[in-house]
């Protein structure tokens, strides 16, 4: 008994914060909550049966695959489409059913421009991050192979790992967040290529974000002359300061 009280306080702190607030924003508001995560869903379900379609497969081909080899101007236009193409080789259901989850989650803890600033830029560092392992070659630590210039990227799944890592650190679900990050290591270890190193890139950008948002957060709090009479409760970007109890009243 005492090892599963022990197990469920620790949830509660891991996952409580986290899904107080999807429940109280869903309360609130209901499905138009998840207008972005919606609609994510359905692109990405009519994405995919586009492109399996003899008539389908360049259109999507032109508008949305990102590979290395291409100029950057040409990347950086089809990036946006390029979250909502999933690899043909994968069950779509699988990738529905993450951007349902980790999109939904996002957008309601982060709204729906943040949610898709994440998720831009993680996809984003995964396809800089291609040009230039392509450019130093398998030679390196950081290389890759040049027939890797020619593999279309990640597809939505840089976007929902970069997603996931981001707010697992606006809600302090740190174990959690650990697990999504091992996870991927793991990925690279057992099979090394390119979607998997694109992820871990994803992955490096959101943690450079966040540590230095967690730098201003902190600066901002020692600047704060009331920051030392209490307790401060942070939530991403914004600290509330509870009395201490050595206040006056």
């Amino acid at each position: 008994m005492n090892r599963l009280s022990a197990l469920r306080r620790a949830a509660v702190r891991e996952w409580g914060p986290l899904f107080t607030a999807v429940r109280q924003r869903l309360a609130e508001r209901g499905a138009r909550a998840l207008a972005l995560t919606l609609t994510a869903v359905a692109l990405t379900a009519v994405v995919q049966v586009t492109q399996n379609q003899a008539w389908g497969y360049e259109p999507v081909r032109n508008l949305g695959a990102v590979r290395a080899e291409d100029p950057i101007p040409l990347a950086l236009l089809r990036t946006p489409l390029s979250l909502f193409v999933p690899a043909l080789h994968l069950p779509v259901w699988g990738a529905l059913a993450q951007i349902l989850l980790v999109f939904g989650v996002a957008e309601v803890c982060l709204g729906r421009w943040r949610t898709l600033a994440v998720a831009y830029g993680a996809t984003l560092a995964g396809t800089l991050y291609a040009r230039v392992g392509v450019a130093l070659g398998p030679g390196s630590l950081l290389g890759l192979p040049a027939s890797d210039a020619q593999v279309v990227d990640t597809g939505p799944s840089a976007a929902v790992v970069g997603l996931a890592v981001y707010v697992c650190h606006q809600r302090r679900a740190w174990f959690t967040g650990a697990l999504v990050v091992l996870a991927m290591v793991v990925e690279v270890l057992v099979k090394d290529n390119l979607a998997g190193r694109e992820h871990l890139a994803a992955i490096a950008a959101v943690l450079v974000v966040c540590g230095v948002r967690e730098w201003r957060g902190r600066r901002r709090d020692a600047r704060d002359p009331n920051a030392g009479g209490g307790a401060v409760v942070r939530t991403w970007g914004r600290a509330a300061a509870e009395p201490g109890p050595g206040r006056r009243r």
